[in-house]
This record gives C-alpha cells, structure tokens and sequence, in this order.
C-alpha cells in the first residue's frame, strides 16, 4: 500500500514538474531567464515548484493595476501640456521622447521648476518643509518607511497637517516597509491620514504577487510641488549604517510636471482603494519656469513593454559626447550591457559609477562578473567609497537627465514598480554632471588589469552569483 502511495506521489510531482516547466517554456521569455528557471525546477526537488509559483510567474500580461482604467476615468481631464517644438529638440532628443510617449504614454511637460538633491539632509529638509507648508493634501509613497528617528519626525509631521484639515494619503509597499509597528500606523490612522499596504501578503498558493513591489518614491504636496528620486524615509541617508552614510539623487519639481506625478500616485491610490479621485483641485493650474521637459516614466508588472529600459537604452544609443551613470546595482539585460558597449565601442566617454560594497553581497557578485566585457569595451568604472552609493542618476551629453527609482537590473526592469523622471534641460544635467565629477573624488577606478587580477575564489563567486543573474 505504501509503495502504490509513493508511486502515486511521484507521479503526481513528475506531472507537476512537467506542467510548471510548460507554462514556463509557452510563456516565450528571455532564454537565458526561462533556461535559468527550468534548472531550478530541476534540481530543486520540491522546493523549486514552491519558488516558482511565489517568484517566478510573469503577471505583466495580468495587469496588476490597470492604469488605463485611470486614465480614461481622469487623465484625460486634468491637464493638456503644449504640444513640443520638435524644432528646438534634435533626432536623438526627439525618438526618446517619442519612445517614452508610446511605451508608457508618458506625457512631455513644460516649463518646470527643477532642483536637484545629492544627500538625505538635504532631501529631507526639503520635502519636510512642502509638507509643513502643505494647504489642501499631501500624497505620499515610499518603498521603504524605517521605524526609525526621520520616519517618526515625518511621522508626527504628517499627524499634524492632518489634523489641521489636510487631506494626507500614504502607501507603503507591505515588504519593503515589512517593520513598521502597528503603534506607528495606527498614530497615524488616529489622526486620520488614509493609510494603505501596497500587495499586502495573502496566501494564495500559485497566485502570489510577493515577488512584485512598488519600489516608486513619490511625494506630491497641493498638486503644485512634486519629488521623486531614488531615497527612501530611512536613518541611514542621514546618519549611516554599517556600510556608511548612503548617498542618493532626489529632483524636487514644480510646475506642469507635477500632474504627472500625482496621475502616477492617484493611479497607484485607484489600486490600492478601488476608489476614483477626479476633483480637479489635485490639479490646480501650473505656474510656468525656465524652458525644459520632462516626462514621469512609469514601469512594472502593469506595463506593456520595458519602458524604462528601453527608454534608458534608447538615451545610450543616441549620445554623441558622453554618458555618466550612477547604480547601486549594475546587472543589466542583453540589451543593456549592449548598448552601453556599442556606445563606449563608437567613443563616447562612458562611465559607470557603482558602490564599493552593497548591502547584497549577492548583487556585488553579480555586478563584477558583467565588468570585464564593458572595460574592454573602454567603459570607464569607479567604486564610491565614501558610503553605500544608492544613487539612480544618469546623465547624457549635458541635455539628457534620468533620476528615479529604477536600478540597472532585472528586478527593477520586470518585477518592481518603477518610476523615474526622463529631464530635457542643459542646467540639470550639468549639475548632474558636477555630482558625479565630485564622487570621482570619492571612488577608486578600477582598470581592466584590476579585474583581472582577481583571486581564482572571487571569480568562482561571481560566476555562480551571475547564474541567478535573471532572477534577481
């Protein structure tokens, strides 16, 4: 009776081995990614199904939020921004813009206000003050909310302005800010802030959504001040943790392009309320600034195509001077590491800027196995030593700026939920420009003669690393 038993389980594996790696294969993805999983499958008995259906499933075709629905219920309404002067954007500037426009409907804005923020002191300092100066509502979504000193001062700042009468919403993704005390939420619901968990954990196995997170930094203050970058409300970007203090890029933004940023978050707030905002008071007319555009690039599971890497990918292949790049995490796609060799390859001055160590060894590993092919490619490479470099800042030919949330890698490009602002200005790009310059004076190179004088266990270490590479 036994052995009819065990016979009966092992059939019944085998044939759920066989289905799992079918979906798999039927699903037509990147070969590397799906031939990544099928070993996983295979020589994790068991325990590699279970990976799979709480990892491993590509919900992008599900649309996990469906962001048109939005848009068609209020997007068209709040806001018609000028039609663009192709004539005062080149080719290379224009097919960018185009791109952004088609894969993720990104909207070009005018006339704005942008100042740039390279360390949390600052970033804090500055987004505390628009909430303390907050009139009509506040809307505010991180990854990450530390049960920590900054995040209680905003959170004893966002209990304030609540009970002055503003209208306060907050999203936390449910992991990313997995530690926040209930006596810290519940403060905050007390004083009426409307509180919601971004895909909260339930158990529902083969249906799990844990392996997708809203990774989005947004903060919206009266429809008329915006910030986004790639900080979270944590200690470390003030006060450090083991691996120093953490340096990053956040872009505080006023005028048209903070309709941008609050259509992102009331979409995001429809998902996680089921409730439609439409009252035009979130969109109060923007004043006009200096003469730019941006454009609010949103990707994830909710996305037809990669936006943002297409779109960072596309910003490569069109410079002609140079492209300085700012990843805490360097794990690129085909596509990616590619472009950035044909770019380095055709004589553009490339340079890639990455943490000396991150708080993944696991990534590390994997960032140094992708260097060898870009520094023979005349990718220059420096390590920030003065810290954990969190940045995600990119910046091309003094006119092109990317700063947001999205790292270099799969997770970012596929899994997460992203957003990042795509700016067309020579003012915003030169300070970018000075930055980076500033953290070469912080970094060390390192030379395609160091990367290949690594010890034989190092190397052993990054091959492994990279064979997980697609799944990260």
């Amino acid at each position: 009776m036994n052995s009819i038993f065990t016979i009966a389980i092992i059939v019944l594996y085998v044939y759920t081995l066989i289905t799992t790696i079918s979906v798999l294969l039927l699903e037509n993805r990147n070969p590397v990614k799906s031939l990544s999983w099928v070993l996983v499958l295979l020589f994790l008995p068991v325990i590699g199904i279970i990976i799979y259906l709480i990892f491993g499933q590509n919900l992008r075709k599900q649309k996990l939020i469906l962001r048109k629905t939005y848009r068609l219920n209020v997007g068209q309404q709040t806001n018609k921004p000028d039609k663009i002067n192709e004539d005062s954007i080149n080719n290379g500037q224009l097919n960018l813009i185009r791109l952004l426009q088609k894969n993720s409907e990104a909207i070009t804005y005018p006339n704005n206000k942008i100042e740039i923020f390279a360390d949390g002191k600052s970033t804090f300092d500055a987004m505390f003050t628009a909430i303390r100066n907050a009139k009509s509502h506040i809307h505010i979504e991180f990854f990450i909310f530390g049960n920590d000193k900054i995040s209680n001062k905003l959170r004893i700042l966002l209990i304030r302005k609540a009970r002055e009468g503003v209208r306060v919403r907050m999203i936390y993704d449910y992991w990313g800010s997995f530690f926040l005390s209930r006596i810290y939420l519940q403060s905050l619901i007390d004083a009426g802030v409307y509180i919601r968990p971004f895909l909260p954990f339930r158990l529902r196995f083969g249906r799990s959504k844990i392996n997708y997170r809203n990774h989005r930094k947004l903060l919206i203050v009266d429809g008329e001040v915006g910030f986004t970058g790639g900080i979270n409300v944590a200690d470390r970007y003030i006060f450090g943790n083991t691996l120093g203090r953490w340096r990053d890029t956040f872009v505080r933004f006023e005028g048209s392009v903070v309709h941008g940023l609050q259509q992102l978050f009331l979409s995001d707030w429809y998902f996680v309320e089921r409730k439609l905002i439409t009252d035009k008071k979130y969109f109060p007319e923007p004043q006009e600034f200096e003469k730019n555009l941006v454009q609010i690039v949103s990707s994830g599971p909710d996305t037809d195509w990669e936006a943002i890497m297409q779109g960072i990918s596309s910003a490569i292949m069109s410079a002609k001077k140079y492209i300085y790049i700012h990843t805490p995490y360097f794990i690129p796609n085909d596509v990616l590491n590619n472009c950035i060799q044909m770019a380095a390859m055709s004589g553009v001055d490339v340079r890639l800027m990455i943490p000396t160590r991150s708080d993944s060894r696991l990534s590390d590993y994997c960032t140094w196995s992708y260097l060898g092919h870009i520094l023979e490619a005349g990718v220059r490479v420096y390590r920030y030593k003065k810290g954990f470099l969190h940045s995600k800042a990119i910046v091309i030919d003094d006119y092109v700026s990317i700063v947001g949330s999205a790292n270099l890698d799969e997770r970012s490009f596929n899994q997460n939920f992203e957003a990042n602002a795509f700016i067309y200005e020579e003012s915003t790009s030169l300070h970018l420009k000075q930055l980076f310059e500033r953290d070469v004076e912080n970094s060390e190179e390192i030379t395609l003669n160091v990367w290949n004088s690594r010890k034989r266990t190092q190397k052993l270490k990054e091959s492994f690393a990279r064979l997980f590479s697609p799944l990260m």
